[in-house]
């Protein structure tokens, strides 16, 4: 796992010098670094309580007490040589030291990884080795997963030496040798300034599933960021309560919610480290925090909650509905509870491309995802996959092939995904074209999936498909063609075996369905659209 540069092969795209100077002249682009945007924010919320919900490691303070803890981690960091182009992993839980880290690598002009909490072995090894980070972020463990032991077997099977920041309580003799407790770094005189940097560069790469093997890197710049921090303002509801952040501060958004969205509108920071509905109510009832957007299963987990109250009730006036199949009867059940809901679009690449807005009208917002924000298009091409171009669309991915296919000459980008449009310019998403599922906000890849389950050996074939799930939105459905009819695959089978192969456990199958052969095209390869339609259908055909 060599540093030498953390760009050397990254697939960074030039993009079309009409459209930079469109986005500069509108001021959608500025001038402005990542650093620059979360210094002026922490100013102006300095007094503005923060807290964290957590069973493991509460906090309450204030942004300005966790801001100077960031600006003395920064410090750090840049006496020992991290700066612009370095690379920061960070994979902790929605604590105050993953804010305290982001916000020091956007002061020292740092690119940030975020890695969802819960990725394993398999997913972590390829991220450190596209990325090749200076620093990585940790906790000692959580939840299910030993971080220690898990990145010093990734440590020891790579080689290189991260400057390697544990969150822990235990005594400093009890972490492996190359660990640095990361309180260590907070005694350092705080930074005073943010670092400058070209705002062209990147400063955040977020990974997700989708159409490839292995998580793709989606590389964002210090403009594209910039811009949808602003876009999102522009869009998410306003006038309710503060927010309870509950999505991953590892995954792309759940970072810009939690660490960027609040500074720019003066709003405290309120985190959960686990989604657990009676510990997210009961947070509500004490500190009169609501939820406005997120996956369905958000709400729905509270509103089936026996302690769900009237009260509760009206700490969510509204609901942004996204990152995730959205049924129309989730949307008017929650319309009639009385909640504002409305619909979005995007992905990690291009966060925000279309949504609808709280003063549009009901049947809008309930059954499209929203119009063209500004600074975005899209349009369909003649198969009816969606194309987009703006503003916050990223720059390119780590893997140069992914972007070569990604964009066209006019800076189109591909979203695998397929549309209509009404008359009054209101997209739907229809279906994908690209190979993933997407389980309560978390993009999976089927080909990831389909490829483990491949190595078994009692498997002749294999298809993942999204399957509905009532609180998740989808989940992985497994289904699955066996050389020998008279010994079945079962769930269990299918879930040792992905453990074993170090495959995170949100991405395992939830279900599994035996078949006697695929719906196929005349060349015999397997009619994913199909299989689709028969599982959300109950219609696939079990002849075993």
């Amino acid at each position: 796992m060599t540093r030498s540069s953390a760009l050397d092969g990254w697939g960074l795209r030039t993009v079309p010098a009409a459209l930079a100077r469109r986005y500069r002249d509108e001021g959608r682009w500025t001038g402005e670094s990542l650093g620059s945007t979360v210094a002026a924010g922490l100013g102006r919320a300095a007094h503005l309580p923060f807290h964290v919900r957590s069973r493991v490691r509460p906090y309450s303070g204030t942004l300005a007490d966790v801001d100077r803890a960031a600006r003395s981690l920064a410090r750090a960091l840049k006496a020992r040589g991290v700066g612009p182009g370095s690379v920061v992993v960070l994979q902790l839980p929605n604590w105050v030291e993953a804010a305290m880290t982001f916000w020091a690598a956007a002061y020292v002009g740092a690119i940030v990884v975020p890695v969802v909490h819960f990725y394993g072995p398999k997913e972590v090894g390829h991220i450190l080795d596209d990325t090749r980070p200076a620093v990585i972020v940790t906790p000692d463990g959580f939840g299910r997963t030993d971080h220690l032991r898990q990145y010093e077997d990734l440590f020891a099977s790579r080689g290189g030496e991260p400057l390697w920041l544990v969150v822990s309580d235990r005594p400093e003799r009890e972490l492996p040798g190359n660990a640095v407790p990361f309180h260590r770094m907070l005694d350092a005189d705080p930074l005073p300034e943010p670092e400058p940097v070209d705002p062209a560069s990147p400063v955040i790469v977020g990974f997700t599933s989708g159409t490839t093997l292995k998580p793709k890197g989606v590389v964002h710049s210090h403009q594209t960021i910039g811009w949808e921090a602003r876009q999102a303002d522009h869009f998410y509801g306003k006038g309710g309560p503060p927010q309870v952040v509950g999505t991953p501060v590892g995954h792309f958004m759940g970072m810009i919610n939690a660490f960027l969205l609040p500074l720019l509108r003066s709003e405290p920071v309120h985190l959960i480290d686990v989604w657990d509905p009676a510990e997210v109510l009961a947070l509500m009832s004490e500190r009169g925090v609501g939820i406005a957007g997120g996956p369905p299963y958000f709400l729905t987990s509270l509103l089936d909650h026996p302690d769900f109250t009237p009260e509760h009730l009206a700490l969510i006036p509204y609901m942004g509905l996204g990152g995730a199949t959205v049924p129309e009867a989730f949307t008017e059940r929650a319309t009639k509870e009385g909640i504002a809901v409305y619909r979005s679009y995007g992905s990690t690449e291009h966060p925000s491309v279309t949504a609808s807005l709280l003063e549009d009208a009901q049947g809008k917002r309930l059954r499209t995802d929203g119009r063209a924000l500004p600074g975005a298009e899209f349009r369909l091409d003649d198969d009816g996959e969606i194309l987009t171009r703006g503003a916050d669309c990223f720059i390119g991915y780590t893997d140069p092939e992914l972007t070569a296919r990604a964009f066209d000459a006019d800076g189109w980008y591909r979203t695998g995904d397929m549309g209509e449009v009404d008359g009054d310019g209101y997209l739907t998403i229809t279906d994908r074209v690209a190979d993933v599922i997407i389980r309560g906000g978390e993009n999976i890849s089927a080909q990831e999936i389909e490829a483990l389950l491949l190595r078994m050996e009692q498997v002749a074939e294999v298809s993942v498909v999204a399957e509905p799930d009532a609180r998740l939105g989808e989940h992985a459905c497994a289904v699955v063609r066996p050389r020998d009819p008279a010994r079945p695959v079962t769930v269990e089978d299918v879930r040792a075996h992905l453990a074993a192969a170090g495959l995170a456990r949100p991405k395992w199958p939830e279900s599994v369905h035996l078949v006697a052969d695929f719906p196929r095209t005349a060349t015999g390869k397997i009619q994913k659209f199909r299989l689709r339609e028969q599982v959300r259908g109950g219609s696939l055909p079990d002849a075993l």
